[in-house]
């Protein structure tokens, strides 16, 4: 399942660059005896955080004079705020994807700032100074926040393009931006609401945000950490060479020789062996011949430098489990029907082994029809997607039995100590600071409100307004104590299943309806814990918080309208824009997932497919193993707590291969591989390099590849309708080996004969 599909934690969150990300023994007790427990201040000789991985992330100190909201940090930080965000949109439907992260603009604001410090003269226009002096850090912060509160695709763009693609059904401009704007702002205004206890108090540490705030130390520092003023060339050289070489290599794989990128090189021995495709296959098989020299590729789930060992190891081991030995197991022995669809793959499918087709069991108000129903034919998922499925109920109840069981003496001490905790020396040196007043999240709320109510009221999406409100109350009601687990943990419980189990029970046969419940319960708690984990940021960092209001919400305003746009223009400008075998790539890996879900809980509703006596009955037992993993795990840390158990994480086992299907293991190999060789062997014998180049070199890896595929597409693939190098470049070998396998076809091991069908006999 993709990104927007998954439950579980963001692991391109749970970094620890210099900063030890809390394991199971790491959570600072309060028995600490330089702890004062009467305020939760350390008794060290420097006024400064209890806890060591703020003291060694954050500074202590604060200049209250440093000019932040300037001329200068909006006009850097708004075109970040339209350049990201519109890049992402335009590689969101596209596979292998590529994502720009905030990093890029970390990096990037810093000399762009201090050209514009050199540069532009210093006079005032109207009252407001062109140049306010040095490009300060306070500035640099504001322009990253600004950058990054909007650049992932709003997860209302999806329902969006399913409306088109699988409903052909196209609203205009007006109701799009409202449920754009809705359910990414009415979040922002709940969270903000509840800073006082996600974001004031000294224990909700965010652990996520050291690594920024120490990346934003060390660039404005004299010398850098671990390294001194020695050590090779700058941070800043780093970044344009290694930028280079990736945009230059990416032409290879990108364009040139697109078999480097789909080395389904197993499947070229024996293009017509089905088992062998079915295994090897990059495109609808299991990807087991391991290679990509593609960075797109390796990437796709996130860049393996981002992200530490002990997750990647994690997540690599329930990778192999669940879907090297579990899936084949299943699919061999035509578990669930599987042979009649490959093995791997985001589409649904009907009993004549074709692409499900939705318009036959739906009436013309898109409500779902019994009778055509019963006529067509029961949804069968491929065995990754059915398996994806099983993986995010486990991983749930996981999450949730995992904290309980490894943090429950922290997160309630935690808990209760954030609820009236003296402040640390970050809250008291904010507190000079005029604080946002409470009515403006109020304001926004009702706006963002009004903006939900007008969009399922004025156009026809059959969604009563009563379940509007029960979207926002589930959401609202999780916020807090799931805010605490992630703001101590790392670990995000996602509200996504459980949104669609509640709707698809409550309000089957209405897809839009059902996508639209889904995207404000989960988005909105999600969106909330995004704003809260900036609000810590600027927290940290010494951003006064009306000034991170008011760029937050002109930066998400910004970079919605710009998302949809980009949209708008990629379903008019590109051909066959999210069809499976579009030339390009653009055939929507997320929106094909999001509309099969539409179809599974909105259409057709989770009652015919999940209940007991259905065919996916079984897969409802991973809410229970998600429940007995953590615990046995716990029985054996109990028993051996030093060991490597104390490691084994089974949230992030069930939920880190969340992005199968569409992903294979040609992208969690790689990624792997990579996170071994950066985030163990180098981390370990070469640190000091580790320090000062490793998220430098992801951030020019994933910019490189950006860049040079905007340049393929509007240089190469765009003009003239597709048709330069079509007689040579698009017709060679190395183009066009993958694409003549079974794999590159998408032929399952069994097929139906014409006028048959396979499967279950009866269905209602």
């Amino acid at each position: 399942m993709s990104d927007k599909e998954a439950s579980s934690v963001d692991l391109e969150k749970v970094q620890d660059a210099n900063v030890t990300v809390l394991a199971h023994d790491d959570v600072p007790e309060f028995d600490d005896p330089n702890i004062d427990p009467a305020s939760g201040i350390a008794g060290l000789a420097e006024d400064d955080s209890p806890y060591p991985e703020v003291r060694s992330a954050v500074a202590n100190t604060d200049d209250p004079s440093i000019p932040v909201g300037t001329l200068r940090a909006w006009t850097i930080g708004l075109l970040w705020a339209i350049l990201i965000p519109g890049l992402n949109q335009f590689f969101f439907f596209r596979y292998p994807s590529v994502t720009v992260t905030g990093i890029i603009a970390q990096l990037l604001s810093l000399p762009v700032g201090r050209i514009w410090a050199r540069v532009v003269p210093n006079v005032k226009i109207f009252g407001v100074a062109l140049n306010p002096g040095p490009f300060n850090i306070k500035e640099h912060v504001l322009i990253t926040i600004m950058a990054t509160v909007g650049s992932g695709s709003a997860y209302a763009t999806d329902i969006i393009a399913v409306q088109r693609v699988f409903y052909h059904q196209e609203y205009n401009f007006s109701f799009q931006w409202l449920v754009v704007m809705s359910t990414q702002l009415i979040g922002f205004s709940i969270g903000g609401i509840q800073r006082r206890f996600l974001v004031q108090p000294p224990s909700m540490i965010w652990p996520a945000n050291l690594v920024s705030c120490a990346l934003f130390n060390t660039l404005h520092a004299q010398e850098y950490a671990g390294m001194g003023k020695r050590g090779g060339i700058s941070r800043e050289k780093f970044f344009y060479i290694a930028f280079t070489c990736s945009c230059c290599w990416y032409f290879l794989p990108g364009y040139l020789f697109t078999a480097l990128s789909y080395f389904s090189w197993v499947c070229w021995i024996a293009p017509n062996n089905n088992a062998v495709n079915q295994l090897f296959g990059v495109e609808y098989g299991l990807g087991m011949g391991l290679l990509t020299f593609d960075w797109a590729q390796i990437a796709y789930i996130g860049s393996p430098l981002a992200t530490p060992w002990w997750a990647e190891a994690n997540v690599a081991g329930g990778f192999i489990f669940f879907f090297w030995i579990i899936t084949p197991a299943l699919y061999f022995t035509n578990t669930w029907y599987t042979q009649y669809m490959p093995i791997s793959s985001s589409t649904s499918y009907d009993n004549t082994g074709v692409e499900y087709n939705v318009s036959a069991i739906v009436n013309p108000d898109l409500t779902f029809n019994e009778e055509k129903y019963q006529a067509y034919s029961p949804l069968y998922l491929s065995t990754t997607f059915a398996l994806a499925y099983g993986l995010s109920f486990a991983s749930i109840t996981a999450t949730v039995t995992h904290a309980f069981l490894f943090f429950r003496k922290q997160i309630w001490t935690q808990s209760r100590r954030a609820m009236h905790e003296q402040p640390d020396i970050h809250a008291r040196l904010m507190s000079v600071y005029p604080q946002v007043p409470e009515w403006w999240y109020a304001v926004v709320f009702v706006a963002m409100f009004v903006f939900g109510i007008i969009s399922i009221e004025v156009w026809q999406v059959e969604f009563p307004a009563q379940y509007f409100i029960l979207a926002l109350v589930i959401s609202a009601v999780y916020i807090i104590p799931i805010g605490m687990i992630q703001a101590i943990t790392n670990q995000q419980v996602g509200l996504n299943v459980i949104t669609e189990l509640v709707i698809g029970y409550s309000l089957p046969g209405h897809p839009i309806a059902m996508m639209m419940f889904k995207t404000w319960g989960y988005i909105t708690m999600a969106q909330a814990l995004s704003f809260a984990s900036d609000f810590k940021l600027g927290h940290y960092m010494k951003i006064p918080p009306r000034q991170m209001f008011t760029s937050q919400v002109v930066a998400t305003v910004v970079a919605g309208t710009v998302q949809l746009g980009v949209q708008a223009w990629m379903f008019t400008n590109v051909v066959d824009m999210c069809a499976r075998d579009q030339p390009n790539g653009f055939w929507c890996p997320s929106t094909q997932v999001f509309g099969t879900a539409s179809i599974i809980w909105g259409v057709i509703g989770p009652k015919r497919i999940f209940s007991h006596g259905e065919l996916y009955y079984s897969l409802t037992y991973f809410f229970l193993l998600g429940a007995i993993m953590p615990f046995l795990a716990w029985l054996v840390h109990l028993k051996w707590p030093n060991s490597w158990i104390r490691y084994l994480n089974f949230p992030v086992i069930f939920s880190g291969t969340g992005a199968i299907p569409p992903a294979t293991a040609t992208n969690y190999v790689t990624w792997g591989i990579v996170g071994f060789i950066f985030q163990y062997v180098i981390r370990r014998r070469h640190f000091s390099w580790w320090t000062k180049y490793n998220y430098v070199l992801s951030a020019a890896m994933d910019s490189g590849v950006a860049v040079a595929a905007v340049l393929i597409f509007f240089m190469l693939e765009y003009p003239r309708s597709g048709t330069i190098g079509a007689n040579t470049v698009q017709t060679w070998w190395g183009n066009t080996v993958y694409t003549t396998t079974i794999d590159g076809q998408g032929i399952p091991y069994k097929q139906v004969a014409p006028g048959e069908t396979f499967g279950v006999t009866s269905w209602a």
